[in-house]
């Protein structure tokens, strides 16, 4: 019997190599070269004459525009993070960590949707009494709601075609195959040949897919990274497996904007919206301890109010520590070295930990003059004024320069009871806010000497 031929695929970019190397020649990607077998050729011509179909060429100022309609899912902070609805015909890609909730949103938003609309859930990991009981436990009118327990990917087209479903969740892509390809399951060819599939078959039906993804240890979604610019949209789960608070995130979305940020809560009936998720995570907030300061951060078009805390303590090794939870740990080294040059205050012989209260993560630079502010609390031992709230970039000459949206934020931080604030200059309203005190600031030391008063 003849060896199968195998080739390396990349899991990044999708090309292959005949040979394992450490680098990818394709992209130069280190160590992502994952040994599949080969497809055999088919039989017969691969490609038809190029004059066969010729597509007419239009000008672009001729082309018919028309708004995207949208159709609700039944749930709010879903339907914010996408847009405001779903869009027929769009495909979208929905990852995270095991267990965190994402056949659970999926099942309750198809109970939903089925009320109007027809709707196939197809599981390929779970079978259709797991399933069942998993919408008994959640209280869920499934009446509405069709399933297919089926992993290969033509069985699952030819039923898209025979039932003509509206909305059809696939959990998981990974668990697809195709007859095409002779690799297995999950494999790098199998997920890019499954997804391309489905939807080619989304993009002529109208039929919105859902798909379910995986994610590696690193967080990123398994699979060709090709797999995310086939998609509409990306959505990411995130939050702590110990924590009953789950945040739902756009990464990319072709029918709205990215980094919408959607907050569930985890119950014994499924995931529920959470309206006020500012509210949340400051449930446990104190203003009389250390270390501890309020920013005002933008997710989307959604201000958020987070608790930022930190730990300065004196260092009992040969290095200082440099931790940090939810916020970015190389901006943490930057912003210690500006805060020594420009604000005075040396932390080389401290450990140094920080947290974003709330599992909630943090990438926007808005929160460099709170981590800055929440260090130097920690590091005298003392409070910062009640009530206070802070947002802020700051630059290497200790500048502390303008933000997006800094009049929504404020106007958040009054609503939640807040009566002081510091921001930059630039960012300072024209009209007073009522019941709320800003100092505007232009650079990195006048903030630190309002700390000291």
């Amino acid at each position: 019997m003849a060896k199968n031929k195998t080739v390396f695929s990349c899991t990044e970019c999708g090309g292959q190599s005949p040979k394992w190397q450490g680098q990818c020649p394709h992209c130069n990607a280190w160590n992502t070269l994952v040994e599949a077998v080969a497809a055999p050729a088919a039989a017969g011509p691969r490609f038809q004459s190029w004059a066969a179909n010729v597509t007419k060429v239009q000008k672009l100022s001729e082309v018919q525009t028309e708004e995207t309609p949208r159709d609700p899912s039944g749930i709010d902070e879903l339907d914010r993070v996408l847009g405001g609805g779903i869009v027929r015909g769009a495909v979208v890609l929905i990852g995270g960590d095991p267990g965190i909730g994402k056949s659970t949103l999926l099942l309750q938003a198809l109970s939903q949707i089925g009320q109007n609309r027809k709707v196939l859930y197809v599981s390929g990991e779970e079978s259709a009494q797991q399933i069942a009981l998993r919408a008994s436990r959640l209280a869920l009118d499934t009446s509405s709601v069709d399933l297919l327990a089926e992993i290969c990917i033509e069985n699952i087209l030819a039923t898209l075609k025979r039932e003509q479903p509206e909305v059809v969740v696939i959990d998981s892509i990974q668990t697809l195959y195709t007859e095409q390809v002779t690799s297995a399951p999950g494999s790098v060819s199998q997920v890019r040949e499954c997804a391309a599939q489905l939807t080619r078959m989304a993009k002529q039906s109208g039929i919105t897919v859902l798909l379910v993804g995986h994610v590696t240890k690193e967080g990123s979604l398994a699979g060709p990274r090709v797999l995310e610019h086939m998609v509409d949209t990306v959505l990411y789960f995130e939050g702590d497996s110990h924590s009953s608070y789950r945040m739902i995130r756009a990464i990319k979305n072709r029918f709205g904007a990215v980094n919408e940020l959607g907050v569930f809560a985890m119950t014994d009936r499924g995931l529920k919206g959470v309206s006020n998720p500012s509210a949340i995570f400051l449930s446990s907030y104190r203003d009389d301890v250390a270390g501890s300061c309020v920013l005002v951060t933008q997710e989307g078009t959604r201000p958020l109010l987070v608790e930022i805390q930190a730990l300065v303590d004196d260092c009992h090794g040969f290095q200082p520590k440099r931790l940090t939870v939810g916020l970015e740990q190389n901006r943490l080294a930057m912003l210690l070295a500006v805060l020594h040059r420009h604000g005075g205050v040396a932390c080389f012989d401290q450990d140094v930990f920080l947290n974003a209260v709330g599992g909630v993560k943090i990438n926007e630079p808005a929160a460099d003059l709170a981590i800055i502010l929440a260090m130097v609390s920690s590091l005298r031992n003392k409070a910062l004024p009640e009530k206070l709230v802070v947002f802020g970039e700051v630059g290497l000459a200790g500048e502390v320069r303008p933000v997006t949206r800094g009049q929504e934020r404020l106007k958040e931080a009054a609503k939640l009871g807040f009566t002081r604030a510091i921001v930059p200059s630039a960012n300072k309203p024209r009209q007073e806010i009522e019941g709320l005190k800003v100092l505007a600031v232009d650079r990195l030391d006048q903030a630190v000497e309002y700390c000291r008063e």
